[in-house]
């Protein structure tokens, strides 16, 4: 969850406990399967009414002429006239993530916690998995699903999810469905412990992520307009450079991230900017950090003059849990309570999650410090995003989303979605000798070992809630080989001890292959909590070189963790023959890796960040830099900056099968613009350059052009192959980028097959730069398209 609200954070410690001992029973324990469905009841034993709450309810005499119950009126029409009708006592109960009912009014009680992440959840306050709907598809974590390069699977996950979250309302289990998803801050350090829960490192990615998920879950069209309508309710979160929660004493309550206007413009605001303008995001959540000594929630800057006045955005603006306390608290930014509540409202915030903003707006009105009218301007935007819910158009059976069923919670389709998306996401990071995939009529003893082998929550990540089903790795891979044998080798995750370590080893010794599932779990990255390394924890590397050692053949290595960490020692040892990252992969997680590693499946996700060295970790995670500085030894940060050797860079990924690429014949080769135009233009070091913005729109679009890409599936095995399109410069002088991605698109290759792929370029997005300043400019002269090994030049001139 966000940060737990101080009422109620052993209430929901007591919950995440009894959900973790649910989801033990529920992986290891198959014939107990009842008594873990139990347990999740018993963590949620919360009583709700079967019927879904609404406003405007057709049969009640006294809301049947009320204005704001006309659905024949425009919303802000209807919203106005709600707003006129409430007093101020009834309007300040309604700016906490719980807001209170309107008796009088009709209006029932809303909660806008809920969380969404890779699947309806159980943290927030607004699910309650506990009458006929008990579960709901669990699809892989973020990090995860984002190496599949592919937003069509990335909105049919959106749309999945957004369709269980108003089956659950429809049974009345829900009392909200604005869902605080996703999470598209970028991966910008290795060690963030919510890393996991994000694309990756690279801004192109998370934007098209947002983009996609957004529209499914809310309801859109893949392609096309955005509906004034809404089936949930989607949040982008953390707005904005939020990549840190607590390494050495640095907290997220308290930081200060510095950041250049440059790094603003071409790393932390590109995700934020498309979820809002292309993706029709109806919810932008504020972060608990500072951004260059403001807190974010009372930035005028940011919530009205950018993310409404340049962007365009339509929605509400919530606070993370309990920063608006933090304002006047640990922030020391406000000189009282109700300082804090006023500069969070005439900044653009209209909801704050948590009672603080209900406790003290009252009086912050009072003390003039604050108008009535601030707080209608928030309402205006809370009542209108419940009522594109339809949540004051009576009767939700009624409605559009109405018909939307239980039967679709952990439905057929949606289970075989979490499988897809598990096995076109895992990547293979090494093969040697082409030891995967392993024989399935050959292999006749295989030995498992590691302690994420046979624990089912350890491949959930977090803000997971209860899966609809789910078989472990070891149980996965004994559905292959009837003679497998397992041995935990750590009693945990950590490995503090390797207690099995001698018995590890003699199992090496015995069977023809070994699969050792290691990595990291919950209780070593997770939110509020951040690594110190980049190594495997304990004494993992020890028992992984142990039992490489002993066995007969070359082992299989698979790594379940969402961050990178440093595994030199695996890449290069010959004993360690396959190496596969499978993040944290969700329900169907042991299938797909076992349908990986015995060949039922052609891995082809490629690596959403950079898995750096161990040396990186000398960079304080406090340096919001992106861009290298050789006078001072920093290495810069990602693919597009760090000036380092990687461990494995961003994009990497192998298969079974080799692909080439090869540029069209006729793909464009320069771009010509006109003397008008060449006339608004400035130099840096000699070189001329176009400001994007006094181009214009127009002269932006006539640039446009299409660059075709063929690609060759070379292999025995039909697969899906992520073709990714970057661009680089001829230098990385002023801080250009060493190189760029500007698109990517999953195909499915059968053995053999070529295909061409076109990518859309619009020079003005794709081959611009921003300067120190924020201010995109377009280069004259060479720029590099590449995709693998291959490049095409296009030259930009006048």
């Amino acid at each position: 969850m966000e940060a737990s609200i101080s009422l109620s954070s052993h209430t929901m410690r007591t919950h995440a406990t009894s959900f973790h001992h649910a989801f033990i029973i529920f992986f290891l324990h198959p014939r107990l399967r009842y008594l873990s469905l139990l347990l999740l009841v018993q963590a949620l034993a919360i009583s709700v009414a079967q019927t879904p709450p609404f406003s405007c309810d057709p049969s009640n005499p006294s809301t049947r002429t009320l204005t704001f119950c006309d659905e024949a009126l425009p919303i802000d029409k209807r919203v106005d006239d709600l707003i006129m009708r409430m007093s101020l006592e009834e309007k300040v109960p309604q700016l906490g993530d719980v807001a209170a009912a309107i008796p009088r009014l009709g209006v029932p009680s809303y909660k806008w916690w809920s969380e969404a992440l890779h699947g309806v959840s159980s943290w927030g306050r607004g699910i309650h998995f506990n009458a006929t709907v008990r579960a709901a598809t669990n699809f892989p974590q973020v990090i995860l699903t984002a190496a599949s390069f592919n937003p069509q699977l990335w909105y049919k996950i959106g749309q999945a999810i957004g369709n269980e979250a108003r089956a659950i309302y429809n049974v009345g289990q829900a009392e909200g469905l604005t869902f605080w998803s996703p999470n598209v801050n970028i991966f910008r350090d290795p060690r963030w412990g919510r890393g996991q829960e994000t694309p990756g490192e690279d801004p192109t990615t998370a934007s098209k992520y947002a983009v996609a998920f957004v529209r499914g879950l809310q309801g859109d069209a893949f392609r096309g307009d955005k509906s004034p309508r809404l089936k949930a309710s989607a949040c982008c979160k953390h707005y904005t450079a939020y990549d840190m929660d607590n390494w050495k004493g640095n907290e997220r309550y308290t930081f200060d991230a510095r950041v250049t206007a440059q790094d603003m413009e071409d790393t932390y605001q590109p995700p934020f900017r498309s979820c809002v303008k292309e993706g029709g995001a109806s919810c932008v959540m504020c972060s608990y950090n500072k951004v260059n000594g403001v807190p974010t929630c009372a930035d005028y800057n940011l919530l009205t003059k950018t993310a409404r006045g340049s962007w365009g955005f339509d929605g509400y603006i919530a606070s993370d849990c309990d920063s608006v306390a933090l304002i006047y608290g640990a922030h020391g930014y406000a000189k009282s309570p109700e300082e804090a509540v006023a500069d969070v409202l005439k900044a653009g915030m209209d909801m704050n999650c948590g009672d603080y903003v209900q406790k003290y707006a009252a009086s912050a009105v009072q003390k003039q410090l604050l108008s009535e009218a601030d707080i209608d301007r928030a309402l205006r935007n809370l009542f209108s995003l419940r009522m594109r819910l339809g949540l004051f158009n009576g009767d939700p059976q009624s409605q559009p989303s109405g018909s939307i069923s239980a039967s679709q919670v952990c439905s057929k389709e949606h289970r075989d979605l979490a499988l897809e998306a598990a096995r076109d996401s895992i990547v293979l990071l090494k093969n040697r000798a082409n030891l995967l995939p392993l024989s399935k009529s050959k292999v006749r003893s295989l030995g498992v070992i590691g302690p994420n082998a046979n624990i089912g929550y350890k491949l959930l990540g977090n803000y997971g809630g209860p899966p609809c089903e789910g078989i472990t790795p070891l149980g996965a891979l004994q559905s292959y080989v009837s003679d497998t044998r397992y041995v935990a080798g750590c009693a945990t995750t950590a490995c503090s001890t390797s207690s099995s370590k001698n018995e590890a080893v003699q199992l090496a010794r015995s069977v023809d292959y070994v699969v050792m599932i290691m990595g990291l779990d919950q209780d070593l990255e997770r939110e509020g909590l951040d690594r110190v390394d980049l190594l495997l924890p304990g004494m993992q590397q020890a028992l992984i070189r142990s039992v490489a050692r002993a066995a007969r053949r070359p082992i299989v290595l698979v790594l379940l963790c969402g961050g990178p960490v440093d595994i030199t020692f695996a890449k290069v040892d010959k004993r360690i023959g396959g190496i596969l990252w499978a993040g944290y992969p969700g329900e169907a997680g042991g299938l797909a890796i076992s349908h990986i590693i015995f060949g039922d499946h052609n891995p082809g996700g490629r690596l959403p960040v950079t898995w750096y060295p161990q040396d990186f970790t000398r960079v304080p995670m406090t340096d919001m830099r992106m861009r290298a500085d050789p006078a001072s030894g920093y290495p810069g940060r990602t693919y597009r900056f760090y000036t380092g050797k990687p461990v494995y860079r961003f994009g990497f990924g192998l298969s079974y099968s080799n692909y080439s690429y090869h540029f069209h014949a006729k793909s464009r080769t320069s771009i010509y613009l006109n003397n008008s135009i060449s006339l608004r233009t400035s130099t840096t070091s000699g070189i001329p350059i176009h400001d994007i913005k006094s181009l214009g729109s127009s002269t932006c679009r006539s640039l446009e052009f299409s660059a075709t890409v063929s690609v060759t599936n070379h292999g025995p095995m039909a697969g899906k192959h992520p073709v990714l399109l970057y661009s680089r410069w001829p230098s990385v002088e002023h801080g250009r980028p060493a190189r760029q991605l500007i698109g990517f698109k999953s195909l499915h290759l059968e053995g053999g097959e070529q295909r061409n792929v076109v990518f859309p370029l619009r020079p003005c997005k794709h081959l611009s730069r921003a300067k120190s300043d924020g201010t995109k400019v377009l280069d004259k002269g060479s720029h590099f398209l590449i995709v693998g090994e291959q490049e095409h030049e296009v030259s930009i001139s006048y």
